[in-house]
């Protein structure tokens, strides 16, 4: 929002939230009425084609930002390095709202304006004077409102929410108050209108220039530069013709240079050019590639999370994960961007990057699914691109390691250890983040517990959590006979009494992991807490019952450029095993953490704290202080 909103600030469809799409559905339905219904020497393709034409402004720029993004994580190109927050997600969230403006203007013209329908394919003519209304009137009354844009009285409430993102992304450059995105429709409209009153308006032409639009503006706004060099050398002139990322990140850091649209000629008609335009463009090309000193390895969960990803769709990536209905009823087409994503990211790809004051963070990404971590036939493969990456992390220079997700499960590589079998003078630290995520349920168990159950898969972590229970003297309660005989194998003989096994249900906290039934489930009593200890969620059957998250931490506020959710966490909260990682790298510690090796959990919590780490709070169970 503007420092001081003026008036027709807000967007007309704006109190419809997700659902400001059907402010199109009676024109879209109509067209395709008409389509239909009508003979087909009547049939107006131009009318027909409104609809793909607005669909390929919505992929063309969701390119933009997934590439953006990828570039960014990768850091090599990188020009404005600032981090990018929820805030800045958030107000930028509403993007396409101009795609809804344009595609609204194109059903009125074509409906009330003569001319505008029944248009021919192609039109040389037509493409010409679209270049020349552009280069000329276009370009010409843009760099004067822009720069009127930055008077204090029209930047405050209007252009000031612009500019209130430093480091921008692709759909930055379309984030505006209504009232200014229709002074640059009234610009971006002279090409079609001298175009139609001199009949030589196209389809091709059309088309051509609305992408184009998009494409320099997002060119624009993309934070890492593209432009190749010899492009201006093979033609000089180019540069007074089309600006670079580089070049007009300025304007965003700088303000009062660099106004043009996208051809520089008039900042140096007029001598607004930044003098650091032609360096800044020199050192963004040549790039720096920063290493970071912790990686965090982890992996699509299911199908549909590829839309969750960073990389994905940035609202979507900024909430925790949960299904959407409007993904369910695209879920047959996932398969081919699952199959694309799969294909492309043939090995491990970074997705996002964040700092811990002078601790770089990466997050890589295994290009598989959960599914595919259960298939027997995918596990070598999935072997070799974890190993691939921790070699690759080696090279690097990385100092630490965790694994995330099924990357680190015992059927897949023995928590890790199988890594360090095969590289057992690796200098990268290996952590599972087994301490920590025992921890973080140990300290999560609301005071005065005296007895909890366990349920779900054995795993490295739960006899972790099941050693420091019984150190406590709290028991823990066992249903099988093959788990309790299991955890007793891993317990000194003097706590073996703080583990019984019983067919009662009537404690309040739970302890679960991979593999709990619904059936289970509906045996506890009203009331009951659900602590997870695995690196999954479990299913929220119960209304009367209390779920906590997954074992996690909140981040200091000083972790900067975190704005995606890890999976199904909320903002600004990461996994316990990715936590891990990073005390790991702060502590500078020495020590693995793979295989059967657990470090010390009261060590780990306690440095995590130091760090600023906080654990989850749970709302809903304020006042639920004493369990039974």
């Amino acid at each position: 929002m503007a420092t001081k909103p003026g008036v027709l600030t807000a967007w007309p469809w704006e109190m419809l939230g997700s659902f400001k799409y059907v402010v199109l559905a009676p024109w879209v339905a109509h067209s395709i009425y008409s389509w239909v219904t009508k003979p087909e020497e009547e049939r107006d393709l131009t009318n027909f084609l409104i609809l793909p034409i607005l669909l390929w402004r919505w992929i063309h720029n969701q390119i933009w930002i997934s590439l953006s993004r990828f570039q960014t994580a990768r850091s090599r190109h990188k020009i404005v390095n600032k981090g990018i927050e929820f805030e800045q997600v958030d107000r930028e969230e509403n993007w396409d709202d101009q795609i809804l403006l344009y595609g609204l203007a194109f059903y009125l013209f074509n409906q009330y304006v003569s001319g505008v329908t029944h248009l021919p394919i192609w039109r040389t003519d037509g493409m010409f004077l679209t270049m020349l209304l552009h280069m000329g009137p276009v370009e010409f009354l843009y760099y004067w409102l822009h720069r009127a844009l930055h008077h204090h009285y029209l930047y405050s409430r209007y252009h000031s929410h612009h500019h209130s993102s430093i480091a921008t992304e692709p759909i930055t450059s379309v984030i505006h108050p209504f009232l200014e995105i229709l002074s640059y429709f009234a610009l971006f409209v002279i090409p079609q209108l001298g175009m139609l009153f001199t009949g030589t308006l196209s389809l091709w032409a059309l088309i051509f220039y609305v992408t184009y639009i998009d494409f320099m503006n997002n060119l624009g706004h993309c934070n890492f530069e593209l432009v190749p060099n010899w492009v201006f050398k093979i033609f000089p002139p180019l540069k007074y013709l089309m600006y670079t990322p580089s070049f007009h990140s300025l304007h965003h850091t700088q303000f009062r240079t660099n106004y043009s649209l996208f051809m520089p000629l008039y900042d140096y008609l007029y001598g607004t050019v930044d003098k650091s335009s032609d360096a800044l463009y020199e050192k963004s090309l040549k790039g720096k590639k920063e290493i970071p000193q912790v990686v965090y390895l982890t992996h699509p969960t299911s199908m549909d999370s590829i839309y969750h990803l960073r990389l994905g769709l940035a609202s979507l990536a900024s909430k925790p994960y949960s299904t959407k209905w409007y993904l369910l009823m695209i879920q047959p087409l996932t398969y081919l961007p699952m199959m694309i994503f799969t294909f492309i990211f043939g090995s491990t790809f970074t997705m996002e990057s964040v700092k811990l004051d002078k601790l770089m963070i990466d997050t890589w990404a295994i290009p598989r699914f959960s599914f595919q971590y259960f298939l027997l036939w995918h596990r070598d493969s999935i072997n070799n691109m974890v190993e691939k990456a921790i070699l690759e992390a080696e090279h690097e220079g990385v100092k630490v390691m965790s694994l995330g997700l099924y990357n680190q499960s015992e059927e897949l590589n023995q928590n890790g250890d199988l890594y360090l079998q095969k590289h057992p003078k690796l200098k990268v630290r290996l952590v599972d983040g087994t301490a920590l995520a025992c921890a973080v349920v140990l300290n999560g168990i609301p005071q005065g517990t005296k007895r909890v159950i366990m349920r779900g898969k054995i795993s490295k972590t739960s006899c972790g959590i099941v050693f420091g229970l019984c150190q406590k003297g709290i028991k823990v309660q066992t249903v099988c006979k093959f788990e309790h005989q299991l955890l007793k194998t891993q317990l000194p003989t003097k706590l073996w009494s703080n583990l019984v096994r019983s067919d009662n249900y009537d404690a309040k906290v739970w302890l679960v992991g991979d593999g709990i039934t619904d059936k289970e489930q509906e045996k506890a009593v009203k009331g009951a807490c659900f602590i997870p200890f695995s690196q999954f969620p479990v299913k929220n059957l119960r209304k009367d019952c209390f779920y906590y998250t997954t074992p996690a931490m909140r981040v200091p506020n000083n972790l900067e450029n975190m704005h995606a959710c890890e999976n199904w966490l909320p903002r600004r909260a990461m996994s316990a095993w990715r936590v891990a990682g990073i005390v790991h790298g702060l502590e500078g510690w020495d020590a693995h953490e793979c295989g059967q090796e657990i470090l010390d959990p009261d060590r780990l919590w306690n440095a995590a704290l130091q760090h600023e780490f906080l654990p989850l709070t749970h709302p809903q169970l304020k006042g639920l202080s004493k369990v039974g």
